[in-house]
C-alpha cells in the first residue's frame, strides 16, 4: 500500500525551522562555512603550498615537485595533478612565472578552471515537478542528503514532494520521514520490500496534481556491479519519464568525501550506469583531502553540485568553485 506521509504537527515543524534559523543566523556567511568545512584540508594542503610560495624566488623545477606533492596528498589524484602541472609548465615555458606568489595565483586558477569545467545549466522542466534522483552506494547519506535538499528548496519557496523509494534498506523509509518531518514537507512511501517503481510513480502523480515544484526522490543503495538493483533503477527511470516529460531532470550521485580515491573509482563505474549528472559530496568537514572535489570534476567530467558539511537539517551548501578554492588555500 502507498501511504503519504505528511509529517509533524505544524507546531513541531516550527519549532524546528526555529531552531535551525535561529543556528543558520549565528553563521557569518557563505564563505565562512566553506572556510570551516575544509579546515582540516587547508590546515594540511594550504600550509604545504603557502611554505612553497613563501620559498619561492623563482619556479624551477624543484618547486614544481614540492606542489606536485601537496597536491597529490590533498587527493587532487595523479592524473588531475599531473595536468596542473603540466599547464603550470606549460606557462613557464612560455612565459617566465616571477614567483610564489604569482605560483599561487596561477595554481588557483587552475584549480577554479577545472571545477568549472563540467558545469552545465540545471535543466528546469516547463511544467513541474522538477524530479531529482539520489543515487549511490549505501553508506554514502543518501537519505540524509534528501532530507537536507529538500530543506534547501524549501528556503528558497519552492514546493517539495519527497519519494522513499529506498524501500530496500531497513529503516530508510523512517529515517527519510524524520526529515520530512523537519523540513516541513509531504513524503509518499510504501512499506519496506515494496516496488520502487509503484511508490515512484504514486509521488510523480501526487506531484504533478499538486503543482509541486521539486520532487526529491531517494533510491536504494546499490553497486554498478549489482544487475538487478540497476535494472531497478533504470524501470524508475523509465517510470518517471512516462508521467514527466523529461525525467528524471537530476540525477545526483552522493559521494562520502572520506572515502577519497577509492570512492572515485566506484563512482566512475556508477556514473556509466546510473547517468549521473552531478555529484552532492558529503562528509566534506570530515576530511583531511578534500582536494577530491577537483579530481570528481576533471575525471568523472561532473560537477559538484552541493557538499554536506554537518549533520543539522541547514548543513548542505550549494558548491561554489571560487569559495571553495579561496577556502581551501586562503
Amino acid at each position: 500500500m502507498i501511504t503519504l506521509f505528511t509529517g509533524y504537527d505544524e507546531e513541531d515543524i516550527k519549532k524546528a525551522q526555529k531552531s535551525e534559523g535561529s543556528e543558520e543566523e549565528q553563521k557569518s556567511g557563505f564563505f565562512s562555512r566553506m572556510r570551516e568545512a575544509v579546515t582540516r584540508t587547508r590546515e594540511n594542503f594550504s600550509t604545504r603550498i603557502n611554505d612553497i610560495v613563501a620559498l619561492t624566488r623563482e619556479v624551477d623545477e624543484s618547486s614544481l615537485e614540492e606542489l606536485e606533492t601537496a597536491l597529490i596528498m590533498s587527493d587532487i589524484g595523479v592524473q588531475t595533478t599531473t595536468e596542473i602541472l603540466d599547464a603550470l609548465r606549460e606557462r613557464a615555458r612560455k612565459q617566465a612565472i616571477s614567483g610564489g606568489e604569482e605560483l599561487g595565483d596561477l595554481l588557483k586558477l587552475q584549480m577554479v578552471e577545472i571545477l568549472r569545467a563540467p558545469i552545465r545549466p540545471v535543466v528546469t522542466p516547463s511544467m513541474p515537478p522538477k524530479v531529482t534522483f539520489l543515487v549511490g552506494v549505501n553508506g554514502t547519506g543518501k537519505t540524509t542528503t534528501s532530507g537536507k535538499l529538500a530543506s534547501w528548496y524549501r528556503a528558497r519557496d519552492k514546493s517539495v514532494l519527497l519519494c522513499a523509494a529506498d524501500t530496500f534498506r531497513a529503516a530508510a523509509i523512517e529515517q527519510l520521514e524524520v526529515w520530512a518531518g523537519r523540513s516541513g514537507v509531504e513524503m509518499i512511501k510504501t512499506r519496506q520490500g515494496g516496488d520502487p517503481a509503484a511508490v515512484l510513480y504514486d509521488a510523480a502523480s501526487a506531484a504533478k496534481a499538486r503543482n509541486i515544484a521539486e520532487l526529491i526522490v531517494d533510491t536504494a543503495g546499490r553497486l554498478h556491479t549489482k544487475s538487478g538493483l540497476m535494472d531497478e533503477l533504470d524501470k524508475m527511470r523509465r517510470t518517471a519519464s512516462k508521467l514527466v516529460p523529461g525525467a528524471p531532470h537530476e540525477v545526483l550521485l552522493v559521494m562520502d568525501a572520506t572515502t577519497g580515491q577509492n570512492g572515485l573509482q566506484q563512482a566512475r563505474q556508477f556514473t556509466q550506469s546510473a547517468g549521473a549528472t552531478g555529484i552532492v559530496l558529503t562528509k566534506l568537514d570530515g576530511t583531511a583531502k578534500g582536494g577530491i572535489a577537483v579530481a570528481i570534476a576533471r575525471e568523472l567530467n561532473l560537477p559538484v553540485r552541493f557538499v554536506g558539511v554537518g549533520e543539522k537539517m541547514s548543513d548542505l551548501l550549494e558548491f561554489s568553485p571560487e569559495a571553495f578554492v579561496d577556502a581551501l588555500l586562503g
